[in-house]
């Protein structure tokens, strides 16, 4: 037993208008943790009332901020208590609560950091309709491919964190649907172990799978990725392609020069290209290098909280 008051398994579920839901999640979830806390991300239905009526801790968002933003209050409501093992799942009844000990048993076991319940491994079952398949199948590859995370269901929302990979995701940024793919590029970057268990997801079709539109949470997810890898590497997707803009900006000013000494005619329209491939050159290197240094004092300063968490 571990020093926490007597809190060794924890479940935490962000929430927004899950009245239909909420309550059956929680109840299915206490029967495998010690406690359970609820972030209403500012419903407007009776999300908050029915969590509390059935035992679940909430803290509530006057207004909805995301589901990053979520599970950042989420982490911050459990962090004093320094839990054994934590889990997340969605508020809506897609994810099976009685297959939580399926992904506390490998952290437990002290086998690994993060474990993720994945749609995509042998044994796991999803009804999910087409389009969000396909979606999800391109995102995974993006994540895969570009930020280099080698998970195949990088956005499942159903997870289970060590003390460890606790410490390390509070950190996240993101304040949408972004932040599961975020917590695997960081959960990379720091070398936690992660795997994956087969899990039940059960998309009820009465109903929308999704708080937004596919378009927009697609775009979410892809906006993540993008801040998420030019801040881990600015100085190759910001630093190269700005000194490729000033070799440009050059070269166009010196044939700028080259045709006024040849003919005396001043070109405005290689003027024009030359400043203005300079200016961004410029302006790309120098956000490069902050955001290089940013990073570095971070990294730093991220160190420093875990240590002291």
């Amino acid at each position: 037993m571990s020093d926490n008051d007597g809190v060794r398994r924890v479940a935490l579920i962000p929430a927004y208008n899950e009245e239909g839901c909420i309550a059956k999640v929680i109840l299915q979830a206490r029967q495998h943790v010690d406690r359970v806390v609820v972030c209403d991300d500012g419903s407007t239905d009776l999300t908050f009332t029915i969590a509390k009526a059935v035992g679940a801790d909430v803290v509530k968002h006057e207004e909805n901020r995301g589901k990053g933003a979520a599970l950042r209050t989420l982490f911050w409501q459990v962090s004093e208590q320094r839990p054994d093992v934590v889990v997340i799942l969605d508020g809506d009844g897609q994810h099976d609560a009685d297959q939580i000990p399926l992904l506390m048993k490998p952290i437990e076991a002290g086998d690994c950091d993060l474990v993720i319940g994945s749609r995509y491994v042998d044994g796991a079952r999803m009804n999910a309709p087409f389009y969000r398949r396909f979606g999800l199948g391109v995102i995974n590859l993006l994540y895969a491919k570009v930020g280099g995370v080698s998970v195949k269901d990088t956005q499942s929302g159903f997870r289970a964190y060590s003390l460890k990979a606790f410490k390390c995701l509070m950190g996240c940024d993101a304040k949408g649907y972004g932040v599961e793919g975020e917590q695997l590029s960081l959960a990379t970057k720091n070398g936690l172990r992660v795997t994956e268990v087969p899990i039940t997801v059960n998309y009820n079709r009465s109903s929308k799978t999704s708080k937004k539109a596919p378009l927009l949470h697609g775009v979410d997810l892809i906006s993540t990725l993008l801040r998420v890898i030019m801040e881990e590497r600015p100085l190759a997707y910001l630093g190269l392609p700005g000194l490729g803009f000033a070799i440009v900006g050059m070269i166009l000013g010196l044939l700028l020069l080259w045709t006024f000494n040849a003919t005396r005619y001043f070109s405005l329209p290689y003027t024009t290209l030359s400043l203005g491939a300079s200016m961004i050159g410029l302006l790309l290197i120098i956000a490069a290098i902050m955001l290089h240094g940013l990073k570095r004092l971070t990294d730093r300063l991220n160190r420093m909280n875990q240590h002291n968490i």
